[in-house]
């Protein structure tokens, strides 16, 4: 939020009346001819690169030994992209025994050629918190991917998933999925046209129902195992090979970490390999740690499953063992991090040295993988196996070591995510006092981030992280911790419509509030889960918390918190008129909006708060015109359009001109009408603000085709269709004959 907690309000969906000779800084009123030439005259950016995404890990230059599992992948994709309807296969096999990988493969064959349109990738593991995953912020990846333009990206799930649908509409797509668990979660994400090709651990009866294709990755046989081993061991004895395959139970994931370990210690032989894993060298003696890395690789625990769980376990406790001590410092590092990946900067933090040489070697081992990003910061993440022996090495750290570690994280990510807010939303009201260590300290080399551009990237990036860390630190009762976090973060969440992980992680900030007895932070918190159920359609659930931090309103002392509580109530009042059928009841509820946002104006003026003040004016101007108080929507607009110019606040002003517009729209003063929208047009454009821009002109061509303007509308039409497909929205299929 900025100032009192608000980006400036929602777009004006009613129209105004007023009769105002001034219209808007310097807008001025032209011919018709004139405004048509001058809305052709807008530039607008150039479009991203016509290039189609191509996402997922990439094949590695070794794979043998899946012939028959490449050939069925290959034909079920033949078969069902040449058919009308989207196709689903399920890959389906223990964890780590190559289902990823042999995708990858396939696609790198023959596949690409099939979908032209590109290859979009997801790890629902990234994604899924409390059995769940959050698909809107899967499709939300994905529309981006498809260049859509941020600002285009809607909040809720539904009007993401017609979005997805609509901009895929006539594109062939390849979309790949690892780690699935449900189908519903394959049904959501697949492609109008093209194919969506499923991993996971177990079968999916009620997908096959629907006319997956199955296909099955069993660990590799004593035959192909032995060839994949002298395909990396070229001198290996065949039996000894075996032996290699047997005692890794076929698996290619143990495989291959054992012989990257061995080709890094050219004083060993492959019988050394076989001798150590025979006799156990490196286990950990800990029976229930085997046996639960065993079920965390399978779906259902069988014997098979078990086995394989075993052998890796035994591959990795020698893998482990035989690197040098930093590296091995660093896994169990990396088994403490409550995230899924992390970066040079975070191990750095929390103590571990020699970072750079230990994830060298930790790479050759096939222990960590560097995860694709378009982002500066490199990011490393486990296998979901690997990370599962980590995590189970990890439980044996004493408890204060481990505690230890995790408030670093904690610490880490608490002031970087301030930095990050205070640089993407600027001055705004905060609670929390400003982070002691400056933003140089906490990156190992060079800086985080630079620019509010860079601070929002980053902090999408460790999106993921950010919700495993809030979760640990109110495990661990550190409570101001956690609602730092959650002030700072609404940065990214209102930003990028992150709107479940607001939500989400604004129930436990309030929980924390309460724990440490802050009214005041507790406040906030409510507000910000209220604004995202808010930005959700759920204002049931939003007036709920809204009544609780009201209750709570006489213990703070800052009038801004009773602003932030009065403007949402004002926008949710705002939002239910528009839905009320009688013209009287929109009125009323226009009315008590009105009310709300004068209280919450009179707060930012109690402090005073400039940028809060232009919001608030701005939002009763809003209130008046929904109740067709036109005239006196114009008074307030003229004296928040003064104080923006005069405190700076440009960002604001083509907020202002669109209810501007709608106001003289309202009175029937067309030109003046025009002038605003041509304004806002004008200064959105400026700003970058494009779905401000895309207002702007959605207004101007409905002024024009009441005034019966056609060139304006034409010129207005134009632009607004060059607009869209700049921001990637692609316009829907032509009808076939």
């Amino acid at each position: 939020m900025n100032g009192l907690g608000t980006d400036g309000g929602g777009s004006t969906h009613n129209t105004v009346s007023s009769t105002h000779n001034t219209v808007s800084g310097d807008a001025v009123i032209v011919g018709p001819l004139l405004m048509a030439q001058h809305i052709e005259g807008i530039q607008l950016p150039p479009p991203p690169p016509d290039v189609p995404p191509s996402q997922g890990p990439m094949p590695s230059r070794v794979f043998v030994n899946r012939t028959k599992e490449l050939a069925d992948l290959r034909d079920a994709a033949l078969s069902l992209a040449a058919g009308p309807e989207p196709g689903v296969v399920l890959v389906v096999g223990v964890g780590g025994v190559g289902k990823t990988q042999l995708v990858a493969q396939a696609v790198r064959r023959e596949l690409h050629r099939l979908f032209p349109d590109g290859q979009l990738y997801v790890d629902l593991a990234d994604h899924r918190r409390d059995g769940a995953v959050d698909l809107a912020a899967v499709l939300g990846e994905f529309l981006r991917a498809l260049r859509v333009h941020k600002d285009y990206v809607p909040g809720g799930l539904a009007e993401r998933t017609a979005l997805f649908r609509s901009v895929a509409a006539t594109l062939r797509l390849l979309v790949k999925v690892d780690n699935v668990q449900h189908a519903p979660e394959v049904r959501a994400l697949v492609p109008p046209r093209g194919l969506l090709v499923a991993t996971g651990r177990r079968v999916l009866p009620s997908l096959l129902m629907d006319g997956a294709v199955l296909i099955d990755v069993a660990p590799l046989d004593g035959a192909a195992g032995t060839e994949l081993v002298r395909r990396w061991h070229a001198d290996a004895d065949e039996g000894t090979a075996a032996d290699v395959v047997r005692l890794c139970a076929g698996h290619p994931l143990a495989l291959r970490a054992a012989l990257e370990w061995l080709a890094a210690r050219p004083q060993l032989t492959l019988d050394d390999v076989v001798r150590d894993l025979t006799a156990g060298r490196y286990g950990t003696g800990d029976d229930g740690v085997r046996e639960a890395t065993g079920m965390a690789m399978g779906a259902g625990g069988g014997t098979e499953e078990g086995g394989v769980g075993e052998a890796v376990d035994s591959v990795l406790d020698s893998v482990v063992a035989g690197v040098s001590g930093h590296t091995r410092h660093l896994y169990d590092l990396l088994g403490v991090l409550p995230g899924t990946t992390a970066t040079a900067d975070l191990l750095t933090a929390v103590g571990a040295t020699g970072v750079d040489e230990g994830l060298g070697e930790l790479l050759s081992c096939r222990l960590a993988v560097l995860v694709e990003s378009s982002d500066r910061p490199r990011r490393y993440r486990l296998h979901d196996v690997v990370r599962a022996h980590a995590r189970l090495r990890a439980r044996a750290l004493p408890e204060e070591r481990r505690r230890a570690v995790l408030r670093l994280v904690v610490d880490f990510y608490a002031d970087a995510a301030a930095h990050g807010d205070a640089l993407v939303l600027g001055d705004r009201f905060r609670i929390q006092p400003p982070p002691v260590r400056p933003l140089s300290e906490l990156a190992a080399r060079g800086t985080l981030f630079t620019g509010r551009a860079d601070a929002l990237e980053w902090l999408d990036a460790e999106r993921v992280n950010f919700r495993a860390v809030i979760r640990v630190a109110a495990d661990e009762g550190w409570y101001e911790e956690v609602w730092r976090l959650c002030e700072s973060l609404w940065a990214l969440y209102h930003s990028r419509k992150h709107l479940a992980d607001c939500v989400e992680s604004g129930l436990l900030g309030i929980e924390a509030a309460q724990h440490q007895a802050r009214p005041d932070v507790e406040i906030r918190m409510r507000n910000q889960v209220a604004r995202a159920a808010y930005e959700l359609g759920d204002l049931d659930r939003a007036e709920s918390q809204l009544d609780a931090a009201a209750d709570l309103l006489g213990l703070a002392g800052d009038p801004r918190l009773s602003g932030v509580v009065q403007e949402s109530r004002g926008l949710i009042a705002l939002a239910r008129g528009r839905s009320e059928e009688s013209p009287g009841a929109a009125r009323e509820r226009a009315e008590e909006a009105r009310q709300l946002f004068e209280r919450a104006l009179a707060a930012n003026r109690a402090v005073p708060d400039p940028h809060g003040i232009v919001v608030q004016s701005y939002n009763v101007a809003q209130a008046l015109v929904a109740g067709e108080r036109w005239a006196d929507a114009l008074d307030v607009l003229d004296e928040a359009a003064e104080t923006a110019r005069t405190t700076g606040d440009e960002p604001m002003l083509p907020r202002i001109d669109l209810v501007r517009a709608h106001a003289f729209a309202g009175l029937g003063s067309l030109d003046r009408a025009v002038a605003a929208a041509g304004a806002a047009a004008d200064a959105a454009a400026g700003l970058k603000q494009f779905a401000k821009l895309d207002q702007a002109l959605e207004l101007l061509t409905a002024l024009a085709d009441r005034a019966e303007d056609r060139p304006l509308r034409a010129a207005c039409e134009e632009k607004l269709g060059a607009l869209r497909r700049t921001m990637g929205l692609r316009p829907p299929a032509a009808p076939t004959a």
